[in-house]
C-alpha cells in the first residue's frame, strides 16, 4: 500500500504539473482570443470593484525595493518571507488608498502644488518627512542643523527636478509614483487630523469613569467552579442538542461573521534515524582525529568537507549566530562562544550542529571583534606605472607630515578619493579585519591606536588612523562541514508510514457520511499514530495558509480547501512535501456567513449545554442554606472575600465576571444583602455585600476625560480603517487567482 501511495504521489505531481501548464496555456490563449476577463474577483475587490493588477504590480515593485534596501542596510538577506511581507504591504497600501480616496472626495480633501512642495521641503510649518530625513541630516554630525536644512532643500529639489524633467520611462514612472505616494500620505494626515478633532469625551462619560473606578464594594462570597462536576458526569442527548440548536441558532454569539474553511493537518518529520546518527558520529570521530594530526589544513578541508571552501586569511573569521555579520562569515552556535574564545591555536572544536550540517573546526587564528578607523584614500586607479605610484606615495608622505586630529576631516574632504567614507569624515565604523583588503585590514588589527600611518593596497595609498579596537576576539577557523540528513532507507520507511496512514484515513473516513465523525476519525487515527493534528483557518475573503516552510506546501493546502466539489472529509490525494517533512490534510469545516449549521456549532453548543446543566446542579445545591457560612459548610468550601469596582469586572482569585459585577453594582443590591446562587462564567456564586465605599465627591473629571480622549485618539486610526475595510467588503484574491481556484 505504501508503494501505491508513492506512485500516486509522484504521478499525481507529474500529471498535475503537466495538466496545469497545458490548462494555463490553452486558457490564456482562449481568453485572449475571445476577450474574456479575469472573472468576478481578479486579484481582489474593493467595494465590489476589481483592483487593477498593474497598479498592484507597481506598488509591489516599490515595496520590494524598499525591503531590499532595508535588508542591505542591515546586512541581511532579502528572503522569500520578506518578499511576501512586501507584497502584503503593497496590497494593504493599495486597498487603503482606494478606500480613503472615496473619503477624500466626499470631504473635499486635496493637496495643492504649493502645499505639496512645502510638505516635501519642510517649509511653512511642516516637519521633515521621515522618509526624506537623509537629505537634511548633516553628514558629519548626523543631526539636522539650520545649515543642513538649507543644503538639504537644495539637494532634494535638484533630485526632484531631475526626475520631473527626465524623458526616461523609468524616471517618469518614479516621479509619478513619488508624487502620488506623498500626495496620498498628506491627504491621509489631513483625514485623520479631522478624525482626531472629532474625538470628544463628554463630562458625563468622564464622571461615569471616575465613579466606576473610585467606588468600591467589599464582598464575601461562596464559589463553586464548574470543574467540581466532571464533564463525563453530565449527559447530553442528541435530541437535547438539536433542541438547543433550534432555540439558539439565531443568537448573535453563534452567528458566523465571515465565510471560512478549516483544514486539519499533521506533520511527519523525516529526521535521521538512530542508525543514521551512529553512522554520522563514527564518520565525524574519524574526521576529527585526522584533522587534529593534519599538517595541511586546506587540503584536508577541501578533500573532506561538503562545503569546498578554504581561506588562508581573515575571510575564515567565524562569528556567533545572531551576529550582524553572520551572513558574511561562517557561524557557530552562541553556546560555543566561550569555547572558541578560550581555545588555543591548532585546537579542534566539535562536532557541533549548524542548521542541517555537523561541523568540525580547527582554530587557525584570532582577530578583533570590532574595528573603527578613518582614512584618506589616494587612489592609483589600478595603475602599475612607477611614476604614478611614486607621485601618490610622495603625496601620502607629505600629508602624513602635516595631518593631525584637528585637520583630518578637512584634508579628507579635499584629498580623499573614497567618496563613501568621505561623507563621514573618512570614518569607517564597526568592521572586521576580513571585511577589508588584506593590507588595510591587517594594519587596523595590529597598528597602535590614534597614530597615523600609510598603507598601500590595490586601491592606492591610505593614510590611516585606527580609532578603536575591541579587546575581545573572534576565531579564525578552518571548518569541515558534513550534511546530516536522513538516509534513503529512513526516508523510504517514513514515506511508507505516512502513505499507510493516508490509506487508513481514506478508507475509514470514506465509510461515513457524518461530518463530525469524519473529523473525529481524523483526530483519532492521527493520535493513534503518535502525531498531533493542528487546525488552519482560512478566511474566504483573504485565504492564507500559515505554518509551512515552502510556498508549494501552503499552495497545496489552499488547493485542497478551495478545489471544486470539496467537502468536509476531503483529503490530500498524496502526502505534501514541505522541506524535511510530509503533510497530510483534511477539510474539517466549511462555514458560510450568517446562521450556522448544526455541525458548525455542535461542539460549542454541547459545551454551553453542559455548563448550563452544571450550573443548575450547583445552584440547586447552594440554594439550601440561610447564610454564606452554612452554604460553604454544606459545599465543603471556604467563604472568600474580595474588593471590587465596576470599572474592573474581576473577582480576585476567581476571574473575569462582568455580569456578576454588574448585578452587584445595581440599585437593588444594598449593603448586607445576600444574593441567590448566580451563574457566572467560571462557576456559581452566592455573594453578600459587606460594605460600600463611595467615591469622594467631585465635580472636576479632567484626569478621566484626558485619559479617555487619549485612548480614543490612540485607537481612532486603526478602528476607522477597520470599519472602512469592513464597509468596503475587501476581498484579497491574489493567491486563489494565482492558483486559478477563484477567478
Amino acid at each position: 500500500m505504501a508503494i501505491i501511495g508513492k506512485i500516486r504521489s509522484k504521478s499525481g505531481l507529474l500529471v498535475g504539473v503537466i495538466g496545469l501548464a497545458l490548462a494555463t496555456f490553452i486558457l490564456s490563449d482562449y481568453q485572449q482570443m475571445l476577450g474574456i476577463n479575469e472573472g468576478q474577483y481578479g486579484i481582489g475587490t474593493v467595494y465590489g470593484e476589481k483592483v487593477d493588477p498593474n497598479e498592484y504590480n507597481v506598488a509591489s515593485t516599490k515595496f520590494q525595493e524598499q525591503g531590499r534596501n532595508q535588508a542591505m542596510q542591515n546586512n541581511k538577506e532579502f528572503t522569500d518571507a520578506d518578499m511576501e511581507t512586501a507584497n502584503d504591504n503593497s496590497w494593504n497600501y493599495l486597498v487603503d488608498s482606494t478606500i480613503l480616496s472615496k473619503e477624500y472626495a466626499a470631504l473635499g480633501i486635496s493637496v495643492s502644488e504649493r502645499e505639496f512642495n512645502a510638505y516635501l521641503m519642510a517649509t511653512d510649518g511642516f516637519n521633515i518627512i521621515q522618509d526624506l530625513n537623509q537629505f537634511f541630516v548633516d553628514s558629519l554630525t548626523g543631526v539636522v542643523s539650520p545649515q543642513s536644512m538649507v543644503e538639504g532643500r537644495k539637494k532634494l529639489q535638484s533630485t526632484l527636478t531631475k526626475l520631473k524633467t527626465s524623458k526616461e520611462p523609468q524616471a517618469v514612472q518614479q516621479w509619478n509614483g513619488t508624487k502620488q505616494y506623498y500626495t496620498d500620505t498628506r491627504k491621509r494626515e489631513k483625514y485623520f487630523g479631522l478624525l482626531d478633532q472629532a474625538a470628544y469625551v463628554t463630562n458625563l462619560e468622564a464622571e461615569d469613569k471616575y465613579y466606576a473606578a473610585k467606588e468600591t464594594k467589599s464582598i464575601s462570597f461562596v464559589f463553586r467552579p464548574y470543574s467540581d462536576i466532571a464533564d463525563a458526569n453530565v449527559k447530553v442527548s442528541e435530541s437535547e442538542l438539536q433542541a438547543y440548536y433550534e432555540e439558539h441558532k439565531a443568537d448573535k454569539k453563534y452567528a458566523i461573521r465571515s465565510s471560512s474553511r478549516e483544514v486539519k493537518v499533521f506533520d511527519v518529520v523525516v529526521a535521521p534515524s538512530k542508525a543514521d546518527t551512529n553512522k554520522m558520529n563514527s564518520m565525524l570521530n574519524e574526521l576529527k582525529a585526522g584533522f587534529i594530526t593534519s599538517t595541511n589544513d586546506s587540503l584536508y578541508v577541501l578533500r573532506n568537507s561538503d562545503v569546498k571552501v578554504y581561506f588562508n586569511n581573515k575571510r575564515s573569521t567565524a562569528v556567533p549566530e545572531g551576529n550582524p555579520k553572520s551572513n558574511q562569515y561562517q557561524t557557530y552556535p552562541i553556546s560555543y562562544d566561550t569555547i572558541f574564545k578560550l581555545a588555543a591555536i591548532g585546537q579542534v572544536v566539535g562536532p557541533y550542529a549548524m542548521k542541517e550540517n555537523m561541523v568540525i573546526s580547527k582554530v587557525i587564528g584570532f582577530t578583533p571583534s570590532r574595528l573603527k578607523a578613518r582614512h584618506i584614500l589616494l587612489s592609483t586607479g589600478g595603475s602599475k606605472d612607477a611614476k604614478v605610484l611614486d607621485a601618490k606615495r610622495k603625496t601620502a608622505d607629505s600629508l602624513l607630515k602635516v595631518i593631525n586630529k584637528d585637520n583630518f576631516v578637512a584634508l579628507s574632504d579635499k584629498f580623499s578619493d573614497d567618496t563613501q567614507s568621505k561623507k563621514a569624515g573618512g570614518v569607517i565604523d564597526n568592521f572586521l579585519e576580513g571585511d577589508m583588503v588584506a593590507e588595510f585590514g591587517s594594519y587596523c588589527a595590529t597598528a597602535p591606536l590614534n597614530k597615523f600611518g600609510v598603507v598601500k593596497t590595490e586601491f592606492g595609498f591610505h593614510i590611516v588612523e585606527v580609532m578603536e579596537r575591541d579587546a575581545s576576539k573572534l576565531p579564525v577557523l578552518a571548518s569541515i562541514s558534513k550534511q546530516f540528513k536522513a538516509s534513503e532507507e529512513t526516508i523510504s520507511n517514513k514515506e511508507s508510514e505516512i502513505n499507510n496512514i493516508l490509506y487508513k484515513l481514506d478508507r475509514k473516513i470514506g465509510k461515513t457520511s457524518d461530518l463530525l465523525k469524519k473529523v473525529s476519525l481524523f483526530d483519532t487515527i492521527v493520535r493513534q499514530a503518535n502525531y498531533v493534528a493542528r487546525s488552519i483557518t482560512l478566511e474566504d475573503k483573504a485565504p492564507k495558509a500559515y505554518g509551512f516552510v515552502t510556498s508549494m506546501a501552503s499552495d497545496k493546502i489552499l488547493e485542497l480547501a478551495y478545489s471544486e466539489g470539496v467537502e468536509v472529509g476531503s483529503l490530500t490525494t498524496y502526502p505534501i512535501k514541505d522541506k524535511d517533512k510530509y503533510i497530510i490534510g483534511m477539510v474539517s469545516s466549511i462555514k458560510e456567513e450568517g446562521e450556522p449549521t448544526f455541525e458548525n456549532v455542535k461542539t460549542e453548543m454541547e459545551r454551553e449545554l453542559i455548563i448550563e446543566k452544571k450550573a443548575k446542579r450547583l445552584m440547586n445545591q447552594m440554594s439550601k442554606g440561610n447564610s454564606l457560612k452554612s452554604v460553604a459548610k454544606k459545599c465543603n468550601v471556604m467563604v472568600q472575600t474580595a474588593e471590587i469596582t465596576f470599572a474592573n469586572p474581576q473577582i480576585a482569585n476567581v476571574g473575569y465576571e462582568p455580569e456578576i459585577i454588574g448585578m452587584l453594582f445595581s440599585s437593588v443590591m444594598k449593603d448586607g444583602k445576600r444574593t441567590l446562587p448566580l451563574k457566572g462564567k467560571s462557576g456559581v456564586y452566592m455573594v453578600q455585600i459587606m460594605k460600600t465605599t463611595k467615591a469622594p465627591a467631585s465635580t472636576v473629571f479632567k484626569v478621566e476625560r484626558d485619559e479617555m480622549t487619549k485612548t480614543l485618539k490612540g485607537s481612532f486610526q486603526g478602528q476607522a480603517i477597520g470599519a472602512l475595510r469592513k464597509t468596503a467588503e475587501v476581498v484579497d484574491n491574489r493567491k486563489l487567482n494565482e492558483l486559478r481556484l477563484r477567478l
